[in-house]
């Protein structure tokens, strides 16, 4: 990272988001076609990422997630959720979601930033305990090892990587 490069990282409310959904959309679109196992299946052009984004930012209107925004030099570049949208019995916890950063971006610490607010935001909420999912083995599951999360363990085959092959799936979950 260049001294210059300014990184701010934060809650986007939902009207943010909102008119952010252009830069979301784009980030997402960018992850899947890098290869990410997020939910989705190539090709994935633009338009499905904002349609995805215009109903993540329709459940933070309702309160039921917390849509995070990584900046670069005033761009947005990445972005992180935090679904608080839990079964009655579980008001104590939430799920960390999506965390995303552009491939320009990456190597600049921006998804331990996004985690550690993840981290700070749930706290405000209330909440002490996170839970999420990994490929097993990539660079999320490791930094989320770094980070102190704790392995629940693997489901082989769980997901697919954008290409339709298979991938194996790790469970963490962490006290905040």
């Amino acid at each position: 990272m260049s001294l210059t490069e300014q990184i701010e990282v934060r809650r986007l409310r939902p009207d943010e988001a909102r008119g952010q959904l252009e830069a979301l959309a784009g980030v997402l679109a960018d992850c899947v076609a890098g290869g990410a196992s997020v939910g989705y299946m190539e090709p994935f052009p633009h338009e499905e990422a904002r349609a995805a984004f215009e109903v993540f930012v329709g459940d933070a209107e309702q309160g039921r997630r917390i849509i995070l925004g990584a900046f670069l030099d005033g761009d947005l570049v990445g972005t992180a959720q935090l679904v608080l949208a839990v079964p009655p019995n579980q008001p104590h916890r939430a799920e960390v979601a999506r965390v995303l950063v552009h491939r320009s971006a990456r190597r600049r610490g921006m998804a331990q930033r996004l985690m550690e607010q993840l981290e700070q935001e749930a706290r405000t909420e209330g909440k002490t305990l996170l839970v999420l999912d990994a490929v097993t083995g990539g660079d999320a599951a490791r930094l989320y090892e770094r980070l102190g999360w704790n392995t629940v363990g693997v489901i082989p085959n769980y997901a697919l990587y954008p290409d339709g092959q298979f991938c194996d799936t790790t469970v963490f979950w962490k006290p905040v």
